[in-house]
C-alpha cells in the first residue's frame, strides 16, 4: 500500500482510480464494508482503489475542543488499512489553505485533476468545500459532467444499529468491550512506544511500561486487564491503568502496562495493548500506601480474568 501525503506528491501514475473518503477512524466493520465495495470496483475497472483521509480530521481543525477522541491515531488507522485491499492512501492536510477550498475548486483540483477519479464512494451526507457548500447531489452532478460515478456507502448494521465510530467509543466508554470488538471485528487496541517513567511502580514492587499515547483525549479511561503484543512471547498478560494518574498529581494521559512474571527491558519497543476486560474507573486515593494496595488488588483480579479464559 502506497501511502501519498498531500497533493503536490501527486504524480501522473496516480491518475486514474476508484476513491473513497472519510476519517476512516477505527476502521470498522462498517468501514470495511465500504473498503469492501471499493475493492470490488476496482477489480472491476481494473484500476486501483485509493481512500482519501484528512489529518488533523476536519472538526479537529475547526473546533479542536467538541473533537471526539480518536478510535486510532494515524499510524494505527494506516497500519489497518494495510490489512485491507487498498492500494493508496492520500493523506490531504487540513489547514487554512485547504480549508478555504471551494467546493468547485475540490473536485477539480483533487478529484479530477489530481486524481483522475473514475469511480467515487462516499457518504450521503458528506460534505466538503468551505462552508461545507458540497454536498452529495453536487459530486453526482460534477460526476455526470467529469465523467465519473458516484455511489454512497452501503449501510452495515448489527443488532439494527448502524456501525459508526460513535457507537464504538460508547462502548468503550461504558466498559462494554466485547460491543466494541463486535463492531470493529476485531479486539479493541492502543499502541505506543514504551518510554521511561518516574520508576513508582516498581519501588512498590508493580513495574511498569509507559507508553505514551499522544492524543488529546483517549476513548478507553480506567485499569484493564490487557495482554501486550509486539513483544517476544506474546500475547503477554497484564494489568493497565489509562488515565492522568490523580494520586500522583499527573498532568497528562499516559497509559502504564504492569505484565505479569515479566522482568525484561523493552525501553525503545513499540507495542500494542489489546483490553480484555474492564476493572474499574480510575481514582484519586488520599495516599500512595492506599494506591498500592488498591495496583495489588486490580492485578488480582486481572490474574483472575485470565485464569478463567
Amino acid at each position: 500500500m502506497e501511502l501519498i501525503r498531500g497533493t503536490h506528491n501527486l504524480l501522473p501514475e496516480h491518475r486514474g482510480c476508484v476513491a473513497t473518503i472519510g476519517n476512516f477512524d477505527g476502521v470498522h466493520l462498517g468501514h470495511q464494508a465500504v473498503l469492501g465495495q471499493l475493492a470490488e470496483k476496482a477489480d472491476d475497472l481494473g484500476l486501483p482503489g485509493v481512500v482519501i483521509v484528512f489529518e488533523p480530521q476536519p472538526l479537529e481543525y475547526f473546533a479542536p475542543h467538541k473533537a471526539a477522541a480518536r478510535l486510532t491515531r494515524f499510524r494505527e488507522k494506516i497500519h489497518a488499512l494495510r490489512r485491507y485491499s487498498v492500494d493508496r492512501v492520500l493523506v490531504l492536510r487540513f489547514d487554512q489553505q485547504f480549508a478555504a477550498l471551494t467546493a468547485a475548486q475540490f473536485i477539480d483540483q483533487i478529484l479530477v485533476q489530481g486524481l483522475d477519479v473514475r469511480y467515487l464512494v462516499v457518504g450521503d451526507d458528506f460534505r466538503f468545500g468551505h462552508g461545507r457548500s458540497g454536498d452529495f447531489d453536487l459530486l453526482c452532478t460534477a460526476g455526470r459532467e467529469q465523467g465519473f460515478e458516484v455511489v454512497n456507502m452501503h449501510t452495515f448494521n448489527i443488532n439494527g444499529e448502524r456501525v459508526s465510530s460513535t457507537r464504538i467509543r460508547e462502548a468503550l466508554l461504558t466498559g462494554k468491550l466485547h460491543e466494541a470488538e463486535q463492531l470493529l471485528g476485531r479486539p479493541y487496541r492502543m499502541s505506543g512506544r514504551v518510554a521511561h517513567g518516574d520508576k513508582r511502580g516498581r519501588s512498590i514492587g508493580y513495574p511498569t511500561a509507559n507508553i505514551h499515547l499522544h492524543r488529546h483525549t483517549t476513548p478507553i479511561m480506567g485499569v484493564y486487564a490487557v495482554e501486550m503484543f509486539g513483544i517476544a512471547g506474546e500475547p503477554l498478560p497484564g494489568v493497565a491503568n489509562i488515565g492522568s494518574r490523580p494520586t500522583v498529581d499527573g498532568t497528562r494521559t499516559l497509559m502504564e502496562v504492569h505484565l505479569f512474571d515479566f522482568g525484561r527491558d523493552i525501553y525503545g519497543s513499540h507495542v500494542d495493548i489489546q483490553f480484555v476486560e474492564k476493572i474499574r474507573d480510575e481514582q484519586r486515593f488520599e495516599s500512595f500506601e492506599q494506591l498500592k494496595q488498591q495496583i495489588h488488588l486490580d492485578a488480582d483480579q486481572a490474574r483472575r480474568i485470565f485464569a478463567q479464559q
